[in-house]
């Protein structure tokens, strides 16, 4: 077999994409599912041909001949679908590659993430009315139907509640502090695992995590033929962890994500006032972190750099 940076470099000069059947081998994630549209696949062919030269790169630099590219963005942007391409497309062409879905590596399985978040942003925003001197007894009241209906993080019940505005405010500060940073996700776990596999350890234990406390448990993925390792993760580009080579981000406003994931339906409460504050942080970090990423793709599948980024996240706001 050609050595995997001679096939890229041939690729570089002659790639065209594949046909891709509808039943592509997918992540990692348990009960994740691939539809792959029109838009995934003009997505996938856009990032790949930018990654090729940069994968190229990472690979001649590893003594081992190993690389890994990291997908972010946000939720129901496409991660899955074009980080399976990406896969699909290095197998097609000799190169093995594996998706590990970073979704593996949470804290705290999806339903108990969910009930620290709520935790932390309806302490905070209790303290923060408590420190702005907007706290009675009264308010407390109101706050607990608010919170009972799952609107206390609605912008719109400010107009009503204008002493909510403290809480909101002080919740989605503390909530920020906690979101994507090493108290929510096992980042030193993600590190090992990718560390072994470019040092050239051949059997390799990974995290499955299901939805609830029972779906949890290992299983160990043979690395011997698997050159590219791609990193399906909305923290992929986070700066939290070593060992990506070549982060690509797919590129959404909140409205775009929240849309995204509406359609895509892996949960039920998707389009929730919370949910679509959890969102809209998770996007402020992602954008500050836009800088570092090497390929950026927008929704209508267009190449990017930086500056053109910045323009269209503040047109889209």
């Amino acid at each position: 077999m050609d050595h995997p940076v001679k096939r890229l470099q041939q690729a570089l000069e002659t790639w065209q994409p594949p046909q891709v059947p509808p039943d592509i081998p997918q992540g990692d994630m348990p009960g994740d599912k691939v539809w792959i549209g029109p838009q995934s696949i003009a997505k996938g062919k856009v990032a790949f041909r930018a990654a090729l030269p940069l994968l190229v790169q990472a690979l001649e630099n590893n003594p081992c001949s190993k690389a890994v590219l990291s997908v972010s963005g946000g939720s129901g942007v496409g991660k899955t679908c074009v980080s399976a391409l990406l896969t699909y497309y290095l197998n097609q062409l000799g190169v093995g590659a594996f998706t590990l879905s970073g979704d593996n590596y949470p804290r705290r399985f999806p339903e108990l993430n969910d009930a620290e978040r709520t935790r932390i942003f309806r302490l905070g925003g209790v303290r923060g009315m408590v420190r702005e001197g907007v706290y009675t007894p009264e308010r407390a009241a109101l706050l607990k139907e608010l919170q009972q209906k799952d609107l206390d993080p609605d912008p719109a019940q400010c107009a009503e509640y204008p002493w909510l505005a403290a809480y909101q405010k002080a919740g989605r500060e503390e909530l920020f502090q906690y979101l994507g940073t090493e108290q929510e996700q096992e980042y030193e776990q993600i590190e090992q695992v990718l560390r072994q596999f470019k040092e050239g350890q051949e059997k390799i234990w990974l995290k499955r995590m299901g939805r609830d406390d029972t779906a949890l448990w290992y299983e160990e993925k043979d690395f011997s033929k698997i050159s590219v390792v791609v990193l399906e993760w909305t923290h992929g580009n986070s700066g939290k962890f070593d060992g990506v080579d070549v982060p690509i981000l797919l590129s959404s406003t909140p409205a775009e994500t929240r849309e995204y994931r509406l359609a895509r339906g892996r949960d039920a409460n998707a389009d929730t006032a919370f949910i679509t504050m959890v969102l809209e942080l998770e996007q402020q970090k992602l954008e500050a972190r836009a800088p570092f990423a090497q390929v950026i793709v927008s929704k209508s599948c267009e190449l990017l750099n930086y500056e053109q980024y910045k323009q269209q996240m503040a047109a889209g706001r």
